[in-house]
């Protein structure tokens, strides 16, 4: 397919799990992609044989260097078509748990850097009518235990997609994928089939399983494409049904 024909899309924290897998998909289907990252030997490997990806080592919670890669990424290719938010890491702890300088640190990556990046991408995604996808997470839809900090910066995301969804429309479209527990990323890279909290997860998910980095990647590409021209302000789950469920555990079946 070549739905991305010609277009350039940014992947920020594109150096492993879901934003290679999201970076790859856009390459496949036509797009020149830039990852960014802060380690170019991580980069390097998500670019090692395929010419449509390229690399940026930057560190997004330096606006500084977020407005140097937009603008690299504009004066290199002459154009900025899809800017996906995707970089982020998780906080452990409790609000008396965290640290002032740990609650400040995931506000940086998770919340502070979207706003930036997408500060710096509006005027040229406005010129290609492009689109802006912000990766969240379901801690940002609910609440985990011991991840204030994380739950805090992607429950802000959330508002921050509507609000720009709502300020941007119809020039530029802005909606979040909110990943569920996702099998070989950052934070469940470890976690085998036969470990309990693998377990309790199948359990909870009506799909009966823990979801690919690819039906990640699928959402995004669909919500990047003409077919979803006319939706903005969206957040969508992407976690096997969990988020249609109360709570509860399975009782009869």
């Amino acid at each position: 397919m070549s739905r991305f024909a010609d277009q350039v899309v940014v992947v920020t924290g594109g150096g492993s799990g879901i934003g290679a897998g999201i970076a790859h998909r856009f390459a496949a289907e036509g797009a020149t992609v830039v990852i960014a990252g802060r380690t170019q030997e991580k980069l390097d490997k998500v670019v090692a044989g395929n010419p449509a990806i390229r690399a940026h080592v930057a560190d997004l919670t330096v606006p500084d260097e977020i407005n140097a890669l937009i603008a690299s990424v504009v004066d290199e290719l002459g154009r900025l078509d899809v800017l996906v938010n995707n970089a982020g890491v998780p906080s452990l702890g409790t609000v008396e748990a965290v640290t002032p300088d740990q609650w400040r640190a995931a506000m940086a990556i998770n919340l502070d850097a979207v706003y930036h990046t997408s500060r710096a991408s509006m005027p040229h995604l406005r010129e290609r009518k492009g689109c802006i996808v912000n990766i969240g997470s379901m801690g940002g839809l609910g609440a985990d235990y011991g991840m204030v900090a994380y739950n805090t910066a992607k429950g802000g995301l959330v508002n921050l997609t509507r609000a720009m969804a709502a300020d941007h429309a119809p020039d530029v479209r802005v909606n979040a994928v909110h990943p569920g527990f996702i099998r070989d990323t950052g934070i469940t890279g470890g976690v085998t089939p036969d470990m309990p909290i693998m377990q309790a997860y199948v359990q909870r998910i009506p799909f009966g399983r823990v979801g690919e980095i690819d039906e990640v990647a699928g959402v995004v590409a669909f919500l990047a494409g003409e077919d979803a021209r006319y939706l903005t302000g969206l957040q969508i789950p992407v976690d096997g049904g969990l988020d249609a469920t109360n709570g509860q555990p399975r009782l009869f079946f």
